[in-house]
This record gives C-alpha cells, sequence and structure tokens, in this order.
C-alpha cells in the first residue's frame, strides 16, 4: 500500500481558511460539528488530510464556494 501524499503548507492554509469561517461565523467547533457531523477540531490543527468532499461539505455550511475558499481574495 503506497503512503499518503501529505502537503504540510497547504493544510495549513486550508485550515487557517476554515478556521476563519468559523469565527466569522461566530461559531464554536462543537456547533459546527453538531450541524455537520464533522470533527472541525481536527481538520483546523492541519495535521490531517481532508478529502475534498468533506471540504465541500464545511463550504456549503459556511456559504462559500470552493472557488472563492481556494482564491487569493479570501
Amino acid at each position: 500500500m503506497s503512503q499518503q501524499i501529505k502537503n504540510t503548507e497547504l493544510l495549513s492554509t486550508v485550515a487557517k481558511r476554515l478556521k476563519n469561517l468559523r469565527s466569522e461565523k461566530g461559531l464554536s467547533q462543537e456547533e459546527v460539528y453538531n450541524d455537520t457531523n464533522i470533527h472541525i477540531a481536527r481538520i483546523e490543527t492541519g495535521k490531517f488530510n481532508i478529502s475534498i468532499s468533506t471540504l465541500n461539505a464545511l463550504c456549503e455550511y459556511y456559504s462559500i464556494s470552493l472557488e472563492k475558499f481556494f482564491s487569493d481574495e479570501f
């Protein structure tokens, strides 16, 4: 079995953007978990790979497109 690819810089950026979105909405990690069943605390550490499907679900929850999430304007 091959080893999973892990880009720590990208994971850190994604984690920071998700944390900022959550903070802007005034939500706790527990509230996000209760609403989405996604353990956002693990993702926000930037140490764990996140699937595109999970990222998409979080973007929908925060009412932002994946395109906007990855844009430089974010």
